[in-house]
């Protein structure tokens, strides 16, 4: 719950701030994804552990903590005051504690599938080509009005040296 609170809510504030059907789009394309991962893959013999996956929602929430990790790259992060690194190795590093204390990482590498396929196709692949695959449908943004986000730029203090803006009158 933790994750889910903390990473959608730093999703919402940056990277889709004033998009909230943008972000309902990715949420969709994620859950969509994961359960094309799990039925399809519960379908083929070679792929048992995904019959077991009965919930999505930890690794929708994994999806999310990928696609900010790769959107914030040069934040520095701690694990647990043992060791430092950066925001990109987030999920790997989760990954490696769910191992050890003996979960299955199958529900994590889904999320960082899920997530590395929105990652690319949203961020990677325009900037390669020109070309957005991923555009939120017409009828997502008529349920969702995108809202004008506007930051006061405040005042410079006096103390600044600054001169207070007069008025201009003509």
């Amino acid at each position: 719950m933790f994750f889910l609170a903390r990473y959608c809510k730093l999703l919402e504030e940056t990277s889709f701030r004033g998009r909230t059907a943008d972000f309902f789009f990715m949420l969709l394309f994620g859950g969509t994804l994961l359960t094309i991962y799990v039925v399809g893959g519960g379908m083929l013999t070679f792929a048992a552990p995904f019959a077991d996956i009965l919930f999505l929602s930890n690794s929708l929430t994994f999806m999310m903590v990928y696609v900010w990790s790769k959107r914030n790259p040069h934040v520095q992060m701690s694990f647990l005051g043992l060791f430092s690194f950066t925001a990109p190795y987030l999920p790997w590093v989760l990954l490696g504690f769910s191992v050890m204390v003996g979960s299955s990482p199958w529900v994590d590498l889904l999320g960082m599938a899920a997530g590395h396929a929105y990652f690319f196709l949203e961020d990677v692949y325009p900037l390669m080509t020109g070309r957005r695959i991923l555009k939120t449908p017409g009828i997502i943004k008529a349920l969702f009005p995108e809202e004008t986000v506007m930051v006061a730029r405040p005042a410079p203090p006096a103390a600044w040296g600054a001169a207070p803006l007069a008025p201009h009158m003509d």
